[in-house]
């Protein structure tokens, strides 16, 4: 069961569970609501999916992460079939209509624009965002926090995808970017491996590769990551274990933004 704070983009993240767990994708089968329940809260209920764990560490782990998220891709419903789902969670929420920079953050106090720590972090994300901003493709449905700890596997078997209130909209290719720099168990991903990721990705989907959409990819990647280091920032913890400078301008190199917006 889970309770959490109201929100109506829940109602169509939960149409996306049921249509998923129908085309016998390994989603949790959703049970109950979600309902609205007591004062501002909402209530439902799925499956409970026993046994298994965290995915193995062995080679090519990065292509059967991506495997699935290109399976999920392919078989969610239009964005056009179900309702809302903005605003998207805050470490994807670089498409907010908010005109500021950083959404508030998803688990701490605090205001990240208010914040005058690692404005190089502030730097990036703007860079990042108009990039993604630009986009001209359709949005897609996909998992906006798509990562181990929310994927169950048995073995090299996936057999579930766990946290739907996560769902978005919005062009495969960030959906795709912020996984790929999230992905692996228990730290966030090397250079070479949301590179593995990326090009699993595109040969699950079975496309050529094209170097805008590889560049937006590593742009919402790069978004992610700077969200998640100035909240580290806020919070008093060091940014570097999140990006680093070094990685920071890699990636910016590979998003096709210029380092020299940033002051270092």
């Amino acid at each position: 069961m889970k309770v959490r704070e109201w929100q109506d983009r829940l109602v169509a993240c939960a149409q996306v569970q049921r249509a998923l767990f129908a085309c016998g994708f390994p989603a949790p089968e959703p049970l109950v609501g979600p309902d609205r329940w007591g004062d501002g809260y909402a209530l439902s209920a799925e499956q409970l999916v026993e046994g298994g764990g965290q995915a193995p560490d062995v080679p090519g782990v990065a292509r059967r992460f991506a495997e699935a998220l290109a399976l999920l891709v392919r078989l969610a419903p239009s964005p056009s079939d179900i309702g809302t789902l903005a605003p998207s969670p805050p470490w994807v929420g670089w498409d907010r209509a908010d005109e500021a920079l950083w959404p508030e953050p998803d688990d701490r106090d605090g205001d990240l624009n208010a914040h005058a720590g690692d404005r190089w972090l502030d730097d990036i994300a703007r860079s990042a965002r108009a990039r993604l901003l630009g986009i001209a493709s359709p949005c897609v449905v996909g998992h906006g926090d798509y990562y181990s700890g929310n994927l169950q596997w048995h073995g090299e078997d996936l057999i579930a995808v766990h946290d739907w209130d996560s769902v978005v909209a919005q062009p495969e290719a960030a959906i795709v970017g912020q996984a790929a720099a999230m992905w692996p168990v228990g730290e966030v991903a090397t250079i070479e491996q949301t590179e593995e990721f990326l090009e699993s990705y595109l040969m699950a989907w079975g496309a050529a590769p094209v170097n805008a959409w590889i560049e937006d990819s590593w742009a919402a990647g790069l978004w992610a990551r700077a969200f998640e280091a100035k909240k580290a920032s806020l919070g008093g913890e060091d940014p570097f274990v999140l990006l680093t400078l070094t990685e920071a301008q890699e990636r910016m190199q590979r998003a096709g933004l210029s380092t020299n917006q940033v002051n270092w």
